[in-house]
C-alpha cells in the first residue's frame, strides 16, 4: 500500500486526501458542464458543490467518529487523511446542505440532486481508491489470485478482498447507469433517489465481505452500513413513490 503519496517540505502527503480531491474535481466538471446544458450558471453550481462537499464532509466524520468511540476521538477530527468516513452520514448532512443553498438561490432542490447524484458516484469511486491506497477498508482473506495483503495499525493481514476496488467498480457503474437515466423522461428526483437506492443495494452486499474485518458485526449480524444501507433503501423506496405522486399533481 501507499498510504503516503510523497512528502511537500517535509509534510507527509497522504494518499485519501488526493484521491478525494481527484473524484471531488471530476465531479465538479461534470455537474457544471451537465448544469449549462439546463440553464444553470455555473456560479451556482460551484457553490452548490462546496456547500455539498464540506457539509458532507463534517457529517461523515462526525457519524463515523460517534459510532465508533472506542476507536475514533474529535481531538482528531480534521484528520480526514486517515479515512474514517461514513457515508450514510455524509449523505444526510450534504442533503440538509443542498436543501439550504437551493432554497436560498431560488433553485430546484430535486433537479440539483438529479444533477449532483452521478458526480457523487464518479467522486466516490476516486475516493474508495484512495482507501485502497490507505490500506483500510478491507475484507475477508480470499485465495483468489488478486488477493492483497494490507498494512493497517502495524498488522499485515493476510491476503485479502481489496474491497475497496471492488467499490470503486461499482461505483463507476453505477455512474454509467445514472448517465442513462437521465436521458429518459423521468420526474425530477428519479435520477437522484435511483442512486440512493443502487447504493444502498451495493454497500449492503459488500459489507459481507468486510463484517469481522473492516467493519464489525453491529446488531442481529449485521454490520452499521448494512442497517444504514437498508433503511435508506426503504426511503428510496417512499421517495420514488413521493417523485411520481409529485409528477401526477
Amino acid at each position: 500500500m501507499r498510504s503516503v503519496l510523497f512528502e511537500l517540505f517535509g509534510i507527509p502527503i497522504h494518499s485519501y486526501g488526493p484521491m478525494m480531491v481527484v473524484g471531488f474535481g471530476l465531479g465538479l466538471w461534470r455537474l457544471v458542464r451537465t448544469g449549462k446544458r439546463r440553464k444553470i450558471a455555473p456560479e451556482r453550481m460551484y457553490d452548490l458543490a462546496l456547500v455539498v462537499l464540506l457539509s458532507g464532509v463534517i457529517g461523515a466524520r462526525l457519524v463515523f467518529i460517534a459510532l465508533n468511540p472506542d476507536t475514533e476521538s474529535f481531538r482528531e477530527f480534521f484528520a480526514v487523511w486517515n479515512g474514517g468516513l461514513s457515508f450514510h452520514g455524509g449523505v444526510l448532512f450534504a442533503l440538509v446542505g443542498g436543501l439550504v443553498y437551493t432554497h436560498l438561490a431560488k433553485l430546484s432542490f430535486w433537479e440539483c440532486a438529479d444533477l449532483v447524484a452521478p458526480s457523487v458516484a464518479i467522486g466516490y469511486a476516486f475516493t474508495r481508491i484512495g482507501c485502497f491506497l490507505n490500506g483500510c477498508c478491507y475484507g475477508a482473506p480470499t485465495s483468489l489470485p488478486w488477493g492483497v495483503r494490507f498494512h493497517e495499525h502495524g498488522i499485515i493481514t493476510p491476503p485479502s478482498h481489496p474491497t475497496q476496488i471492488y467499490a470503486a467498480l461499482a461505483s463507476l457503474a453505477i455512474f454509467m447507469l445514472l448517465m442513462r437515466l437521465e436521458r429518459l423522461n423521468r420526474p425530477s428526483g428519479f435520477v437522484f433517489v435511483s442512486y440512493l437506492g443502487l447504493y444502498s443495494v451495493y454497500r449492503f452486499l459488500i459489507e459481507f465481505l468486510r463484517k469481522g474485518y473492516s467493519a464489525q458485526v453491529w446488531f442481529g449480524g449485521i454490520t452499521q452500513a448494512q442497517g444504514a444501507s437498508i433503511a435508506l433503501f426503504l426511503l428510496c423506496v417512499v421517495g420514488l413513490v413521493f417523485v411520481y405522486s409529485k409528477q401526477r399533481a
